[in-house]
């Protein structure tokens, strides 16, 4: 029997990771059977109330829309969105950066906010994909390390960074689907987007 990658009980299709960060977000997808993590690009994030990050997405051409959509839903967010429906995505991984400890701390609880508003804005778009969080801890820092070893050289990690962070996060996320049989991480639902909500 072929092994096709997708254990009894998870239902096929793709995943994505995201790395969230402060100006830029790294995005990276897998084959429909969650064997393999790939780049995607690089996603301007675009902040509460404020301007775009940086000029455009790596390897995606730069459309009119404002950074804001009618609707709401930020521009960075909507990409996100856009991808799962192209590709029938699953589920969408997103990294928490916890502090080594373990306790979190401001970008902690800015990705849950991002994985929160992502939650939304697939749920309108009629998308059935799924949103979980992911320990991320130390990924950007192997990433470094991988991009050194692959004989990047350190002033050009800038550009591909994000995405080298969202392909580790991606395929911890799937070595572990397949350790144990199940989706990993922690679901975001909707009383986890209601609760990051009423926060301060």
């Amino acid at each position: 029997m072929t092994d096709t990658g997708t254990e009894p009980g998870l239902p096929r299709g793709a995943r994505l990771g995201v790395d969230v960060g402060m100006a830029r977000i790294g995005l990276a997808a897998s084959d429909p059977d969650g064997l393999v993590a790939t780049p995607v690009e690089t996603v301007p994030r675009v902040l509460a109330g404020g301007p775009a990050q940086g000029k455009q997405a790596h390897g995606k051409q730069q459309g009119k829309q404002s950074p804001r959509s009618a609707e709401g839903t930020t521009a960075d967010v909507s990409r996100i969105v856009e991808e799962a429906a192209e590709r029938f995505a699953a589920v969408v991984y997103v990294g928490l950066p916890r502090h080594l400890s373990g306790k979190e701390g401001a970008a902690t609880a800015d990705a849950r906010r991002f994985a929160a508003r992502l939650t939304v804005a697939l749920a309108a778009a009629g998308e059935p994909a799924e949103v979980r969080l992911v320990d991320e801890r130390m990924t950007t820092v192997t990433a470094h390390q991988a991009l050194h070893a692959a004989g990047r050289k350190s002033k050009k990690h800038r550009s591909v960074i994000d995405q080298a962070a969202a392909v580790i996060i991606l395929q911890s996320a799937l070595d572990a689907e397949r350790a144990k049989g199940e989706r990993a991480g922690e679901l975001v639902g909707v009383q986890t987007v209601h609760d990051t909500h009423d926060r301060p």
